[in-house]
């Protein structure tokens, strides 16, 4: 599966040709889903000025303008993941810096978060969320979800990792509360869940809701995979439809061990733990052989795949004709078949034929 990939190019919350050129070019690929990028349920949510949103009218016709072209030329599933940034939010895109911009300065806004707790030193620090504000979140994802399915999109992901705001409830160093959504890991999770539980209950029931956690914050008294477990159960028995699990991003004093299948333990210890929702496994995975064993040796139900995407977007096509399968090519492409791989490709008609 493709994971969700910011791409900080947005106008007012609204998608723009640029992401009809690239979720476009992704629905081409052979993977089996597309996840679209975060999504913010209110413009306080988004990371920067220039993030996708889906909260209101105008954000919603432009994704459903974008999605209209995408499916035009494919029928690869699109599931979206919708996010709150938290005191994440407010910064400059990536290419000029990434930087926090100040409330009170053009394309600034105040940072909201579990508690009144900065990222670091060089930021502002965010206001505390009272009850009120915590429901107008919630409500602002329930919106969202109904707003998703209106546009007919396969499946809602929650993102709860990163170091954004539903993560920042679950971490102990970024949620200092003294209510009952702070405290011991049973009130932290209380925030999430609910926003979960309300979500399941506003997308069609038909239509997967899943969830993208954290393993760890890499840093000690954080986050960690014991955690991570407990967290994936209590999903799970609210009708979790899978977790796809990655780490890291809530703190700058974490140590990323950084390699090869470095978040993978991860989801073998949330496979493990769970009765039989899915997991995904997502983290520096670029090569064929290495994602057909994390699924053959049952580390994980499904791979995710992203900047390795953005680098290669037939890495499916790629990947078929290595592990010797076949993978959907759109009819204007099937001349391109190597010789070697007279196999590899299906016409529209001969995949959507299969059961």
């Amino acid at each position: 599966m493709i994971a969700p990939m910011c791409q900080y190019s947005a106008v007012d919350g609204r998608m723009t040709d640029w992401h009809t050129i690239h979720l476009g070019g992704l629905a081409l690929s052979g993977a089996g889903l597309l996840t679209i990028e975060a999504t913010a349920v209110e413009p306080a949510g988004r990371i920067s000025y220039a993030d996708v949103g889906l909260w209101d009218d105008a954000t919603e016709a432009a994704m459903a303008r974008t999605l209209e072209s995408v499916r035009k030329w494919s029928n690869m599933p699109i599931s979206i993941q919708l996010s709150h940034a938290g005191r994440k939010a407010s910064t400059e895109v990536p290419w000029k810096g990434g930087g926090q911009i100040p409330a009170d300065w053009i394309n600034g806004w105040q940072t909201l978060a579990p508690s009144p707790l900065p990222l670091d030193a060089r930021r502002d620090a965010p206001l505390e969320l009272d009850h009120r504000a915590m429901r107008r979140i919630l409500g602002g994802f329930v919106d969202a979800a109904r707003r998703a399915a209106r546009l007919g999109l396969d499946a809602v992901q929650l993102h709860a990792a990163h170091g954004y705001l539903l993560h920042q409830f679950l971490s102990p160093l970024s949620n200092h509360r003294t209510d009952e959504y702070g405290g011991d890991l049973a009130n932290r999770m209380k925030f999430p869940l609910d926003v979960f539980d309300a979500v399941r209950d506003a997308f069609p029931s038909d239509r997967p809701v899943t969830v993208r956690i954290s393993g760890s914050d890499w840093v000690e008294g954080g986050w960690d995979i014991e955690q991570t477990v407990a967290f994936a159960k209590a999903l799970e028995r609210r009708g979790c439809d899978a977790v796809h699990i990655s780490s890291g991003g809530l703190d700058p004093r974490q140590q990323i061990p950084l390699g090869p299948n470095y978040q993978v333990p991860f989801a073998r210890a949330a496979k493990e733990a769970v009765v039989s929702m899915p997991v995904v496994a997502v983290g520096l995975i670029t090569e064929f052989e290495q994602a057909e064993a994390i699924i053959g040796t049952g580390d994980a139900d499904m791979v995710a795949l992203a900047r390795a995407m953005l680098y290669d977007p037939r890495w499916p096509w790629h990947a078929a004709a290595h592990l010797g399968a076949s993978v959907k090519a759109p009819d204007q492409y099937l001349r391109c078949q190597p010789r070697q791989y007279r196999d590899l490709f299906q016409t529209a008609e001969e995949a959507d034929s299969k059961p």
